[in-house]
């Protein structure tokens, strides 16, 4: 609802103060991602989970291949209100799948809400033609708070001061959660992983971005000068956006093969390989393949790393996890066009390489120290099954 009502408004922004405000909302909303990655991990046999998480994934590749095709068309012949205003479109559509798409089992459990999870899985059993295993679903969660209501159900107000304050105490111990002994140790090197690939990720992106716009003050950087066409700008993003296609596609082939861990380490290092040769100066043509391996392999690498990290944590604190990751690797994105294209704006081409170089060995730095392996592993509902 953030998304889509901020988009819309935006286009109807009166200076430019409001249309940050509004986008800034737009990008308010668009932080609920991770919620959507954990709750669909949460419905995926261990056996294909990489595979399927890639393929959600791929939809992300697609919207922004049908952005900027949108942009293509619409900024050359409307304007940019009109491009915000379609764009909207897709958020509003999403709104109307809401009442058809089931809570999460998993997480209904560890709420002690096991008579709606019981429910939400024989429908899921009914739709796959099978029938759910003998037995019955039981949360350790329940037994205490039947004790706990059992004691408060004579004071109607005081139950529900209790629920309002248990619904903050669950969202700080999430939090808290992150660093708790077992966990403390894989919350830091998700952050730096993060860090590393959404940073890497921008400066794929603005480095292409910035190498062929053709104001760049280093003449023999420059990619393309001739940008006299008005619509060149969408052609180079769509056909950026393309490099990810190979990314997600590799991904998708090793993820359940080789394990999350060597997945992103042998990316990182393939995105090395690829960056390295832009430390000397190279033609035009080698330079934009150059790039578009490297924009391939970080792709790889950001889907890979959203895969193993609501897998890593267990159900009360995943989607807290991998939010906060995702949040500081948002951070990333911010830097990087301060620092990293700052250096190219400036003629230092060659440092912004080393620099990039220097972010891809942290992040195969943490990739290899990351406690274990999530690859055909069930996923865990508390801290002490973490390890286990």
């Amino acid at each position: 609802m953030v998304t889509s009502m901020a988009g819309l408004l935006s286009s109807f922004s009166p200076n430019y103060v409001s249309l940050v405000i509004f986008r800034c909302f737009v990008g308010v909303g668009l932080g609920g991602v991770p919620v959507f990655l954990a709750y669909f991990l949460e419905f995926v046999p261990v056996s294909h989970r990489g595979t399927w998480m890639v393929a959600l994934s791929a939809f992300w590749t697609a919207g922004t291949i049908f952005e900027a095709s949108l942009a293509w068309v619409v900024m050359t012949r409307l304007n940019w209100r009109w491009l915000l205003a379609f764009s909207s479109v897709p958020s509003f559509a999403l709104l109307l799948f809401y009442g058809l798409a089931p809570e999460s089992p998993r997480y209904l459990c560890a709420k002690a809400r096991t008579a709606d999870a019981h429910r939400i899985l024989e429908k899921m059993a009914f739709v796959n033609q099978t029938k759910l295993p003998p037995g019955i679903l039981v949360s350790d969660k329940a037994i205490k708070e039947n004790e706990e209501s059992n004691l408060l159900r004579d004071t109607h107000m005081l139950s529900i001061t209790r629920k309002i304050t248990e619904k903050l105490k669950s969202g700080f111990s999430s939090f808290f959660m992150l660093f708790s002994r077992k966990l403390i140790r894989t919350t830091l090197l998700l952050w730096v992983l993060f860090f590393a690939n959404v940073f890497s990720y921008y400066g794929a992106v603005l480095l292409t971005s910035k190498l062929s716009s053709g104001d760049s003050k280093c003449g023999s950087k420059v990619l393309h000068v001739d940008k006299s066409k008005d619509n060149s700008l969408y052609v180079d993003v769509f056909i950026a956006s393309l490099a990810e296609l190979p990314g997600l596609i590799l991904s998708a082939i090793i993820v359940d093969k080789i394990g999350r861990k060597l997945s992103m380490v042998l990316m990182f290092v393939s995105a090395c390989i690829f960056l390295l040769p832009l430390v000397f100066h190279q033609s035009a043509v080698v330079t934009t393949l150059l790039l578009f391996g490297v924009r391939m392999c970080v792709t790889g690498t950001i889907t890979v790393a959203t895969i193993y990290a609501p897998e890593i944590y267990p159900t009360p604190a995943r989607t807290t996890g991998f939010g906060v990751a995702s949040s500081l690797g948002k951070v990333g994105g911010m830097v990087c066009p301060l620092v990293a294209v700052g250096l190219v704006t400036s003629c230092h081409l060659r440092l912004a390489v080393i620099l990039f170089e220097v972010v891809f060995v942290l992040a195969i730095a943490s990739s290899l120290l990351f406690p274990f392996e999530t690859m055909g592993r069930e996923l865990k509902d508390t801290v002490d099954a973490i390890e286990s």
